[in-house]
């Protein structure tokens, strides 16, 4: 069985999960794709020690960090968006952005198509859009995003999914599934449902909403 890698929203302060911090560093490249870096929803208004020092434990150990930005379904400003990655740029290093809430629409298309090259012309290597649902096949064309996240939300829900066929004309490393409310137990069920699905990234946690990603993921420490 191929285990999808793991792309990991640790959205908790090191300071008050620094265990968790610890062990997706200690897992390395080989298990963890990338780590989205959540300061305030966003990078916050100053830099924060405790997520530049966690930031760089990560980079040091080889996994990729993003940072986070909140796009509101292709609502909030471009320029907005942009001052969030240059922030996180500049106070923590982040070789990636995470757009999350990203539209699913075609219409916003034009406006994702900027961010992915604003985010480029300032150094990150990484984008992805954080749709969590399967988007209009244009946003999976080249050049826009690395990644798409088109499932993000609870085990129940998972376990019905029926991914629309256009994915199968992607590789399954541009598909990343987000799941939540994932007992204990269903790790390795979660990791076979996540490859039959054509997820090459994915990350199950075991916590409820409204924020389940405040623990590490599921099956990270084998």
């Amino acid at each position: 069985m191929t285990v999808p890698l793991l792309l990991v929203p640790l959205y908790v302060h090191p300071g008050v999960a620094p265990d968790a911090w610890r062990a997706v560093a200690e897992a390395g490249p080989a298990r963890v794709g990338a780590v989205v870096l959540n300061v305030a929803d966003g990078p916050g208004a100053a830099p924060d020690p405790a997520f530049a020092e966690a930031g760089g434990r990560l980079r040091a150990a080889g996994v990729r960090v993003l940072g986070y930005s909140d796009t509101d379904y292709g609502r909030r400003p471009h320029a907005a968006v942009v001052d969030d990655l240059l922030r996180y740029r500049e106070w923590y290093g982040v070789e990636g952005v995470y757009f999350d809430q990203a539209s699913a629409h075609p219409g916003a298309l034009g406006h994702y198509r900027r961010l992915a090259t604003a985010a480029r012309a300032a150094g990150c290597g990484t984008v992805v859009l954080g749709h969590g649902t399967h988007p209009d096949p244009g946003y999976a064309e080249v050049g826009l995003a690395d990644l798409l996240v088109t499932f993000e939300g609870t085990w129940d829900a998972y376990q019905d999914l029926v991914p629309p066929v256009w994915t199968g004309r992607h590789a399954p490393a541009r598909f990343c599934h987000l799941v939540y409310e994932v007992p204990a137990d269903r790790a390795e069920q979660f990791a076979k449902l996540a490859g039959g699905h054509r997820a090459g990234l994915a990350c199950a946690v075991s916590g409820p909403g409204p924020n389940p990603w405040d623990t590490e993921p599921l099956g990270l420490r084998r």
